[in-house]
């Protein structure tokens, strides 16, 4: 069983938040691709932005997700993606139509269990690297939480409660 671990699910949902705390618990964790290509780009002036060049984007961070996958080989125990791969070939699929299989993740195996972070409105907000409104981020979710199980996932939901509870409920169901 893959020691690779899904958080996934709506933009604004509070996984990049689990993640961190995660990460204060010794676990190791994988920021969002999608997030730190906004920020390259910006920082560089580039266009690979979801508004400006979706295509471009979407191919980075396919591209920086497969590289995380690679490089997180070496980690030991459990190591949390915040999104990743298959969201990233989610995006991918979306955008070109082509097909997204199991055979095509074979070589990117990940836990059969996927954290999936249902839509939160209370606390859902937008920032310089999240444009997109609460309703789109929402036609995100219902796609994964479609997808996942297709892919033969099973998706476990995050309860909304306090960023605390909520990594203890993924330590918790890891464990048993």
């Amino acid at each position: 069983m893959s020691s690779f671990i899904i958080i996934s699910g709506c933009s604004g949902g509070g996984k990049s938040t689990l993640i961190d705390e995660l990460a204060l618990r010794g676990h190791a964790t994988v920021p969002e691709p999608g997030r730190r290509v906004v920020r390259e780009q910006q920082a560089s002036g580039g266009s690979a932005l979801p508004w400006a060049d979706t295509r471009a984007f979407v191919d980075r961070i396919v591209a920086m997700a497969k590289a995380d996958h690679a490089n997180a080989a070496a980690n030991a125990g459990w190591t949390f993606f915040d999104r990743g791969l298959i969201d990233a070939l989610s995006a991918l699929s979306t955008l070109t139509g082509a097909p997204l299989s199991r055979e095509s993740l074979a070589a990117y195996p990940f836990r059969r269990q996927v954290f999936l972070a249902p839509p939160w409105p209370e606390i859902y907000e937008t920032d310089a690297e999240r444009k997109h409104s609460l309703a789109e981020a929402e036609i995100e979710y219902r796609r994964l939480a479609e997808l996942y199980p297709a892919l033969g996932y099973e998706i476990i939901l995050l309860p909304k409660t306090s960023v605390a509870a909520r990594a203890d409920f993924v330590e918790r169901t890891l464990q048993t």
